[in-house]
């Protein structure tokens, strides 16, 4: 069964990947105070993303992890 949290990682990473975006703007599509949906602690934790100042990035792991999803 696929799961929930790491479909929305992936939809994250995706999101981010063409171009770093400003943290607010990421902050406002993609936290949430729900306890299980994660995603936004998920992908820091992992350095999936990264925040760089005032803007969030997709790192090299974060693409990795992406790519190997999508095989």
């Amino acid at each position: 069964m696929p799961d929930p949290v790491e479909d929305l990682m992936a939809d994250l990473i995706a999101w981010l990947a063409p171009t770093p975006r400003p943290y607010d703007e990421v902050m406002e599509a993609w936290r949430t105070s729900c306890p299980r949906l994660t995603v936004w602690e998920n992908v820091l934790d992992a350095h999936l993303v990264a925040r760089h100042a005032r803007l969030v990035a997709v790192t090299d792991e974060g693409l990795a992890w992406l790519a190997a999803r999508e095989r």
